[in-house]
């Protein structure tokens, strides 16, 4: 089946498909591994010693979980981090910066951040967390990486029953090397290793997406619009502020679309539709 339409919005977001790393001696390893997109408890997991690799919000969740189900987690940090309180002053952190941004600009709100995750949370670096240089709402605005919203991950960490690890060097059968030389046994290894966008695999078009990240190749905020009614929105890697700046673009550029050509239709004329899709974006 074909379907011939004016427009095309793509909306499968920049988190369509799981990011499986290669890591050396994968195939060797004789443990289950893996990804989070897979993970549903840590029950299955009891007892056993398992490596979670990436520092995000997923991999903070998962190490908390595996530790309410008596399994033994260690954490993999590969990069710098930016651990935030979930809450501060009885709100989410979220909402509090939003609503800070109203007010101030960015480079005081990320202080203010920090200054109270320092409070409340302790110097992280101690713990194997080192902070990025950039603040975390400069960061997230620059490169879209998210901060990690503590949910009692830390606490774990601080007392041991979690155990930072540097980044793998290989795997073995049955035990992980890594990059500061040491060797240890792990019986399942978890990959909190992030999503990416799948457009490429489905998009006949190579103008607006990059094959590479599957991400629009305009920079926000001009990666919404594409040529021959293709539009995209949910790429910004800015949350759902970025993919309503997009929606509220997309619609107000279709509306202005729609009501130029009204003007050269007739009654009888559904040249809003052409039977031709020469010009329109396919799957």
């Amino acid at each position: 089946m074909e379907y011939v339409c004016r427009w095309l919005i793509a909306a499968t977001g920049e988190n369509a498909e799981a990011v499986v790393p290669k890591l050396d001696g994968m195939t060797e390893f004789k443990g289950p591994i893996r990804h989070t997109s897979l993970y549903k408890s840590g029950e299955e997991f009891r007892e056993n010693k398992v490596l979670v690799v990436g520092c995000g919000n997923s991999g903070m969740e998962v190490c908390l979980d595996l530790c309410n189900h008596n399994a033994r987690p260690s954490l993999v940090v590969r990069d710098t981090v930016h651990v935030l309180p979930r809450e501060m002053l009885g709100k989410s952190t979220f909402g509090l910066s939003m609503w800070l941004l109203k007010w101030l600009p960015m480079r005081l709100v990320d202080r203010f951040l920090l200054v109270a995750s320092r409070l409340l949370l302790g110097n992280t670096s101690r713990l194997g967390l080192d902070r990025p240089k950039l603040g975390p709402l400069e960061l997230k605005n620059l490169s879209g990486k998210t901060p990690v919203l503590d949910v009692g991950t830390l606490a774990k960490i601080k007392s041991g029953d979690v155990e930072v690890c540097p980044a793998i060097k290989r795997l073995k059968p049955h035990a992980i090397e890594f990059i500061d030389g040491r060797t240890e046994k792990f019986d399942a290894i978890v990959l909190a290793t992030g999503y990416r966008s799948n457009v490429p695999i489905w998009l006949k078009e190579s103008d607006m997406f990059s094959k590479e990240d599957g991400l629009p190749r305009m920079p926000f905020p001009n990666g919404w619009k594409g040529e021959c009614g293709l539009y995209a929105v949910g790429f910004t890697k800015r949350g759902l502020l970025g993919a309503s700046m997009d929606a509220k673009r997309i619609a107000e550029d279709i509306e202005r679309c729609w009501k130029a050509e009204a003007k050269h239709c007739t009654p009888f004329k559904a040249s809003l539709f052409p039977l031709s899709s020469s010009s329109s974006p396919s799957l």
